[in-house]
């Protein structure tokens, strides 16, 4: 029976021959290549901010038609790449002016991935497994290598271009992100068999019955379990202590420029003002950006300074600023090891991007928090121990002809706020730019060893003004500011934990438990809209809700892409062992 259906599934390969495609290589490669692109400008437009999420549903549709025709392997591999790698270059444009070299690394990397799922589905059509079957676990897949390589960019995935809807992404809360983009690739894969069926004037039968009834079963089940998740959100969550969020609009160009950009004092200037209106409403805690105190306030680093030192400056001004505003402060700034040398010159052996927290009685937690996931390129070099050679032709590549890495933190620190000293105290974490893309990372300060929960919420600083233009004393916000927040609603969800952002030229918002973007606030001068708050500076201050539920993938992960990730690998392994032997065995004859 099985050897029947991989018959049937070899001599339906052919579908396309029905069009009276000629064998022309150009013609192949060329029709090839327009049915990937037009796959690369549907998921372009699903993703924010152009917001058409329901193209998501049929975007992968002529990516699957074009792989199980007929044209000669070579071809869908040459075309499924350089749309792919179009595609990714395109769309992280914003990456450019940061590091060429990181872009072209990554959307290169990246866009490998295309022509490996081709591989794997033709592959296993072959062998009888429906596209049905196979696509939508492949996809998973590639999504999870995505994230794989030099740290990866959990970026632009299939699930992201949902963040509004919902009923569907309740689902992260087991699956992560993984589940709904294998929702949405099982029904592309269902419509794209229909098509083959179509073409080849095959009957709707049984299994294509049975397909359809699974794909809506499962659509219902999302939505359902979405619903009854969200209704019970009030029993098990409580309205938190309110908290604000300051948001600078300094772009990083006009920051770092030596001629027209801000100094440290002035940029920290115009933030005391901004912050001292949030403290109007009384927060508990106030949050900024990463790295807008453009000084080290390591506490190592603060000892061997000098009283006049500008760095002890701002550390005292913003002591001063936490007791007048009597809240809690969450700075972001800079860390280092520090190691006195013979001559009592400091040398910083260690660097951190860092959070640090002020208390309202003007001292300053012992805790700080240095951030484990660095972006590379933006934040580390890689290599610079493993090859030398290539570390020295990448640091060509960078933006500043100095070595500007960061050392990686190691601890998941959770800081106490008390919101009465009789009271005991709230616990949150924080996720320093590019970390509330990484699963792992929220998971980690969700759950504790003993599989408790133990944090109320967390917090997620950011200074996205890399990725904004500034022409004509305008800052003009690009795509990666709503991208970002989209992919941060996962971590919401997947924890059941609400998020506080505040980042540097936008988008500083709430997000939920249910991985709600909320607009309004209790105060605030930032647009009412979240997603509008791009390219301006204010503040908001508004209630911080606190979800008490635990859920399954905090404490399992990322279970289902992982084995999604496995299978693939297997059949990607399976490809050229099969040849292998295929050619063995004709020597031996």
């Amino acid at each position: 029976m099985f050897a029947d259906k991989t018959k049937a599934c070899k001599k339906s390969i052919t579908y396309f021959r029905n069009k009276n495609l000629k064998k022309d290589s150009a013609k192949n490669l060329l029709f090839a290549f327009l049915a990937f692109a037009f796959c690369a400008g549907s998921l372009t437009v699903i993703q924010p901010p152009f917001h058409l999420s329901f193209l998501a549903w049929i975007a992968l549709v002529p990516f699957l038609l074009v792989t199980v025709s007929p044209i000669n392997t070579k071809y869908l591999l040459i075309a499924s790449f350089i749309a792919s790698a179009v595609y990714w270059l395109g769309n992280l444009y914003y990456l450019v002016p940061i590091t060429i070299a990181g872009w072209v690394a990554f959307c290169l990397y990246t866009a490998l991935l295309w022509p490996l799922v081709v591989i794997a589905i033709r592959f296993a059509y072959s062998k009888g497994l429906p596209i049905f079957v196979t696509a939508p676990i492949f996809f998973v897949a590639a999504e999870r290598l995505q994230g794989f390589f030099l740290g990866g960019l959990n970026w632009r995935l299939l699930a992201h271009s949902q963040f509004e809807n919902l009923p569907l992404i309740q689902m992260a809360d087991i699956f992560g992100t993984a589940g709904l983009s294998l929702l949405i690739a099982l029904v592309n894969a269902l419509l794209a068999e229909f098509i083959i069926a179509v073409r080849q004037k095959h009957s709707f039968g049984l299994a294509a019955f049975l397909k359809t009834v699974f794909v809506l079963a499962a659509l219902a089940s999302a939505f359902f379990y979405g619903r009854w998740r969200i209704l019970q959100t009030p029993d098990y969550t409580t309205a938190g202590p309110i908290v604000a969020a300051v948001q600078s609009n300094v772009p990083q160009s006009v920051k770092e420029s030596t001629e027209t950009g801000q100094t440290e004092n002035e940029i920290f200037d115009e933030l005391i003002p901004i912050s001292n209106k949030a403290a109007e409403s009384n927060p508990l805690l106030i949050v900024w950006p990463e790295t807008m105190v453009m000084a080290n306030l390591d506490p190592r680093v603060l000892n061997l300074l000098g009283e006049d030192h500008e760095y002890k400056l701002f550390d005292k001004k913003l002591r001063q600023h936490a007791a007048d505003s009597n809240s809690y402060l969450l700075i972001g700034a800079y860390g280092a090891q520090p190691q006195v040398e013979p001559d009592l010159s400091i040398d910083l052996v260690k660097r951190y991007n860092s959070a640090f927290l002020y208390r309202p009685d003007s001292t300053k937690s012992p805790r700080q928090y240095d951030k484990i996931h660095l972006v590379p390129f933006g934040e580390v070099v890689p290599f610079k121990k493993r090859a030398p050679w290539l570390y020295n032709i990448l640091m060509s590549f960078t933006p500043y002809d100095y070595d500007y890495s960061l050392s990686y933190g190691k601890n998941f620190t959770i800081f106490d706020i008390y919101t009465a000293p009789s009271e005991p105290p709230l616990h949150f974490g924080v996720m320093i730019c590019y970390e509330d893309t990484v699963p792992y990372i929220a998971r980690r300060f969700a759950i504790a060893k003993d599989g408790k929960k133990q944090v109320d919420f967390l917090v997620n600083i950011s200074n996205d003004g890399w990725f904004v233009r500034f022409e004509q004393k305008k800052v003009l916000a690009s795509t990666e500011l709503a991208q970002h927040v989209a992919a941060c609603v996962f971590r919401a969800v997947e924890n059941r934990l609400a998020i506080l952002r505040s980042v540097n030229t936008g988008i500083s918002c709430v997000i939920d438990s249910t991985g709600r973007v909320v607009d309004g606030y209790i105060d605030g001068s930032l647009p009412v809209e979240a997603l509008q708050r791009n390219a301006v500076a204010g503040y908001f201050a508004d209630k911080m809700p606190i979800d008490k539920r635990i859920t399954f993938f905090s404490r399992y992960g990322r279970w289902l892409d992982l084995i999604c990730a496995v299978f693939f690998l297997i059949v990607l392994i399976a490809v050229p062992a099969e040849r292998f032997f295929k050619k063995n065995k004709k020597r031996a004859k």
